[in-house]
């Protein structure tokens, strides 16, 4: 058994480092941005690829007072001339504000007061610091005292709230007599939630107040460093910042330093003796395009490697697609038009699209058009670029089998929501089934897919067209609450995909086909042949069925063909 545990979870670098957890060294990250200095630095990647793990990093390198030992082993402790300058050197000011959020603005500055406060707590030291004022120690108590409602002289009002990063960033910076090191964590959080629940004009004036006073206006400022998943506009909260440099997920510099590489992924697999492993944790984890570089969600090969080590049959799972909400992927389906069902379909299927893609929006932009969805999609992860073009266009495609998976559960989950919004329409299509009506069942059905996202190119393979289909036909007929529905079921001698009771003694089996090679009819005779030879009818006969109806569906495209045999 191996001696290192795998950190699910875990974002913390002191953690990971003192508890013998596996770390993927990403530390030259520190020289990197040593080397190409910018005053305010944004990385933008999507969530669960190292943000946070990384911005810990900073913390325990530059602190003063840090754990040197931390980094014994670690590419960064080879370039002793930087470790010897900088490393221990700074005060570092370090937040995250993905727990800002709220239903109203005013809990949301509550939660935005809380996370300045506790961090002003590590500092209680300032209280007493001899090299500050009474004012100044007024000041920083003012920091730590969240509640407005309290009665104390020490509050937190609005303006100190507005102000406090700046005013942490002096106390300290005079304190010490060194410069301090501002970080960021999900700096774009408070304004999605903000965009969500309606306030979001106040928390826009809010944040770009605060970052003016932190970023721009602060001579005690030797570098900063945020994160978040989209590039805000500069015009919405980066308002006559001269000093951001932006580095997105098409950029080269930095490209290897969020997320697994091929040679991270090996030497886990390696370590843990899971490299026959690899194929499929490529097929379902990688695909992403981070500059120039190919990267795997560090996220989904930890907790797969993890599962693995306890069960050498586990099936992969959709760990990163589970941590979001994937509103944004609800909101494409929702807007989308005939023509935008169709590019979908094609990257489902394993192809790409062209889109122009604007890296810096506003959430209100989002609304604007499908487009700037699109380019939403491309930034957190939902989507990544296999060439680039003149004009900022992209040839876009779904990185991996999870993603791909992902977009077709919330396909099949939307279609159930629109089709069952028009009861009229989906009741003749479930009655005709009783009745033996074929041709209202095949045109209605192909009505539906028209109207739908089908499955059909040959990169998916046929199980996964067939499993599409099922879901979509069997969502359908779950709208007929008083039919008793199995999917799956064992009945006679195998499991037929669907079988129904209706109340009134009509059993009715159905089979579905993917029709590959476009012979729907063939496909069909083959599922009606399946019926027989299995016996998917017998366990209807023995629950009391007067009649049994056998349909065999057959899919291509948005194509389909059904036959009938009793």
């Amino acid at each position: 058994m191996k001696s290192k545990k795998l950190p699910i979870g875990i974002d913390g670098f002191e953690k990971i480092r003192s508890n013998n957890f596996y770390y993927v060294d990403k530390t030259m990250f520190i020289a990197e941005l040593l080397q190409n200095w910018g005053e305010v630095n944004l990385f933008t990647r999507p969530r669960r690829f190292g943000k946070s793990l990384n911005m810990s990093m900073l913390k325990c390198f530059f602190e003063i007072g840090c754990d040197r030992k931390l980094f014994e082993g670690l590419q960064i402790a080879g370039k002793e001339e930087l470790c010897e300058e900088y490393m221990g050197k700074f005060p570092v000011i370090s937040i995250s504000l993905k727990s800002v959020d709220g239903l109203d603005f005013e809990a949301a500055a509550a939660g935005l007061r809380t996370v300045i406060g506790d961090e002003a707590m590590r500092f209680q030291f300032l209280q007493d610091s001899k090299q500050l004022s009474s004012a100044e120690k007024d000041s920083y108590r003012r920091l730590i005292q969240v509640d407005i409602k309290s009665e104390s002289n020490y509050v937190m009002s609005e303006s100190a709230l507005i102000g406090s990063l700046k005013m942490l960033s002096r106390l300290l910076a005079k304190h010490y007599g060194r410069k301090v090191i501002l970080l960021i964590d999900e700096y774009d959080v408070p304004l999605d939630k903000a965009f969500q629940n309606g306030y979001y004009d106040e928390m826009i004036i809010l944040i770009r107040n605060m970052f003016g006073n932190a970023l721009k206006t602060n001579d005690n400022l030797y570098f900063s460093v945020l994160t978040g998943c989209l590039r805000i506009s500069k015009e919405s909260i980066f308002t006559g910042l001269n000093n951001l440099k932006v580095h997105t997920i098409s950029d080269s510099r930095y490209d290897e330093y969020f997320g697994f590489t091929n040679e991270d992924v090996d030497e886990l697999l390696s370590f843990y003796g899971l490299t026959e492993d690899k194929e499929v944790i490529r097929d379902w984890y990688n695909g992403y395009l981070f500059g120039k570089v190919s990267v795997y969600c560090p996220w989904d090969v930890i907790n797969y490697c993890d599962v693995l080590l306890s069960d050498r049959d586990a099936e992969p799972e959709n760990y990163w697609a589970n941590t979001s909400g994937n509103d944004i992927v609800r909101r494409l389906l929702k807007r989308a038009d005939q023509t935008t069902r169709d590019e979908i379909e094609r990257l489902i299927g394993g192809g790409t699209i062209i889109k122009t893609i604007r890296q810096e929006l506003t959430y209100r932009d989002i609304e604007d058009s499908i487009d700037n969805i699109w380019s939403v999609l491309y930034s957190t992860g939902y989507l990544t670029q296999r060439g680039r073009f003149s004009g900022k266009q992209m040839k876009l495609a779904l990185p991996n089998r999870e993603v791909r998976e992902l977009f077709i559960d919330l396909v099949k989950d939307w279609f159930q929501e629109t089709t069952h919004g028009d009861l009229t329409r989906i009741n003749r299509f479930c009655g005709a089934f009783p009745e033996g009506k074929v041709k209202v069942i095949q045109d209605m059905l192909h009505d539906y897919l028209w109207d739908s996202i089908s499955v059909r190119d040959t990169a998916v393979r046929t199980g996964m067209k067939e499993n599409f289909y099922h879901g979509m036909l069997l969502g359908l007929l779950r709208s007929q609450g008083s039919w008793l529905i199995q999917s799956n079921e064992e009945t006679g001698e195998g499991y037929s995909d669907i079988s129904i009771c209706t109340p009134d003694r009509n059993g009715i089996v159905i089979e579905i086909k993917y029709a590959d090679n476009g012979d729907l009819e063939s496909a069909c005779q083959r599922a009606l042949e399946q019926i027989e030879e299995k016996k998917y009818g017998v366990s209807l006969l023995r629950r009391g069925m007067k009649k049994i109806l056998k349909y065999g569906i057959a899919f291509c495209g948005k194509e389909c063909m059904v036959v009938m045999a009793s």
